[in-house]
């Protein structure tokens, strides 16, 4: 059982407060979107108001050594603008000096630079877990987005202290429950993306308790060569064959395929023509749901009441190609009776700026998490916080 913060506790102590501000950067490595800032504010908040002192600690990126250009600095000045009552301060190098955090102010909040400077953050080394839990008296996890990893600041500090998991935490983890274990039906999954490998266990696991599971992106094309469609230069899995047939026999009537497509030369190609699937040629490729295509899965989408998606249904890094993934986004906004769990980095810039996305009943802010928990009902983070 994990026990979460409340208004009770804890109180006036020195929390370490593991937060995913791995957040996403423009070309120049400027902030691009600050979601997961704002997503753990209620956390950090109700940690200041119970008088505790945070210590805060978060990845960006994947540094080789001191990445300067992938510094917590940026992402410290992005949290002071919404708490412009506090100090937000970058500890340099906590191993060499502590202090800052010896020092540290009633109105200071502490962030330790990028916690994957270290090396033993990902080796989840055991003396590196302890320097960073004798910074503190209490653990916080509000980052779910990290709790498939066994690193240090996810797994190894919470043997060491006292923990809780923040309100982020705790609300991810009641999607997830929902859709495991009480989904209202009709229950529909929306599985996308350019790979098959990443989503098959996910797929067999949600194959029994959906209604409906609505395949499309590079995923689906392997369903399409499993059935014997041509589907020229697409993006495939060959290799998978075999599973995919297993799952469209066992599937019978559940899974839903594409019709149509968005079909080009190359994924720059500046004029995709929409044809049907099985009229493709060799020298083409499917970089988006087509028109019929998104007319049906509209349709399904309008009669759920529980909606589960993770994966972009095109090549969405080409505008062009983000037309099916936000005809999805309207049809879940559009349907005020579902609940609806949408998840996945690539997902949700796939459908920036489609609007209505507070329509959707829980963003979440992990995709390899989201998709590890539905497969397997829990995380090594999570069980990490468990009493």
């Amino acid at each position: 059982m994990i026990t979460f913060i409340n208004e009770n506790e804890p109180k006036n102590k020195r929390v370490l407060l593991r937060v995913d501000f791995n957040v996403s950067l423009n070309g120049d490595y400027t902030i691009a979107d600050d979601q997961r800032i704002r997503q753990s504010l209620p956390t950090i908040e109700l940690l200041l108001k119970n008088h505790n002192k945070l210590i805060l600690l978060s990845h960006l990126g994947r540094p080789k050594g001191r990445d300067l250009k992938l510094s917590l600095t940026k992402v410290a000045m992005q949290l002071h603008t919404y708490l412009p009552d506090y100090e937000v301060h970058v500890v340099n190098d906590f191993l060499s000096d502590k202090s800052p955090v010896e020092s540290q102010g009633e109105k200071q909040i502490l962030m330790l630079e990028n916690i994957r400077y270290y090396e033993g953050e990902k080796k989840n080394d055991p003396e590196f877990a302890k320097s960073l839990a004798s910074l503190a008296e209490i653990y916080v996890n509000d980052a779910f987005a990290v709790c498939h990893r066994e690193d240090a600041s996810v797994v190894g500090i919470p043997a060491l202290l006292p923990s809780f998991g923040g309100l982020l935490l705790e609300k991810e983890i009641k999607a997830m429950e929902m859709l495991l274990h009480n989904p209202k039906p009709p229950f529909i999954a929306i599985l996308a993306g350019a790979k098959i490998s990443t989503k098959l266990p996910l797929i067999q696991r949600l194959l029994p308790l959906v209604d409906k599971l609505l395949l499309g992106g590079g995923l689906a094309n392997t369903f399409f060569l499993a059935q014997g469609v041509q589907i020229g230069k697409s993006i495939c899995e060959p290799e998978l064959l075999d599973e995919a047939k297993t799952v469209l026999s066992e599937a019978r009537d559940k899974i839903l395929l594409p019709i149509d497509a968005l079909v080009g030369k190359a994924t720059d190609d500046p004029s995709p023509v929409n044809k049907p699937i099985s009229d493709l040629t060799a020298e083409e490729m499917i970089l988006d749901i087509g028109e019929q295509a998104r007319i049906r899965f509209g349709e399904v989408i309008s009669g759920a009441k529980t909606i589960v998606w993770n994966g972009p249904l095109g090549y969405f890094e080409n505008p062009l190609y983000r037309q099916g993934s936000k005809a999805i986004c309207k049809a879940i906004t559009d349907n005020h009776e579902a609940t609806s769990v949408v998840g996945g980095g690539e997902t949700l810039a796939a459908i920036a700026g489609s609007g209505k996305l507070d329509q959707i009943t829980h963003i979440s802010t992990g995709g390899g998490a989201m998709l590890a928990y539905l497969e397997k009902g829990t995380l090594p983070g999570i069980q990490a916080l468990t009493t």
